[in-house]
């Protein structure tokens, strides 16, 4: 009996017009403020992960040194224009809060030190809140970090900032 091999490639999100659906298993989808931009998990590379696809011209965009290779990602939350993206990541089996910034394409991990377990982000429009769910009393809560006054902000239409 002949043996078959089959590989699969990675689909080149930024250049390649191509359609939402798929064949694969696409979920949690969540739209940025303005409306552009639509973020969910799948599994379109093997594993699960994050992927950013922009409606108004049809394409994925890329997102470099976002999705790492032996990691889940979860429960994407977009900002107004799509800078930033609150998630959950686990590479260790402990889920993790993280922030990726489209701009400067880094990740950062928001809850480094935190001994509870968290999960569901969302991001305020502007980028500088993040509410989430956490279990630091014994309990589901939810909570929020503010990111602080010295970030750069998602601002809409480039509108002067009213964030105290």
């Amino acid at each position: 009996m002949p043996l078959l091999a089959v590989a699969c490639t990675p689909v080149n999100r930024t250049l390649t017009p191509a359609t939402l659906n798929s064949r694969y298993t696409d979920e949690q989808p969540t739209l940025s403020g303005n409306g552009r931009f639509l973020a969910f998990v799948s599994n379109r590379d093997g594993g699960r992960q994050i992927w950013m696809y922009d409606l108004q011209v049809r394409q994925f965009i890329d997102l470099p040194n976002l999705n790492k290779r032996d990691a889940i990602a979860e429960n994407p939350s977009l900002s107004h224009n799509g800078r930033y993206i609150a998630y959950i990541a686990s590479d260790q089996g402990r889920p993790e809060l993280e922030l990726y910034d489209r701009s400067t394409r880094s990740s950062q991990i928001l809850s480094i030190g935190y001994r509870s377990w968290v999960r569901n982000p969302s991001i305020s429009p502007d980028g500088r809140y993040i509410a989430f769910e956490s279990s630091s009393r014994g309990q589901w809560d939810i909570e929020v970090l503010d990111r602080g006054s010295n970030i750069e902000l998602d601002i809409p239409d480039g509108s002067p900032s009213t964030s105290p």
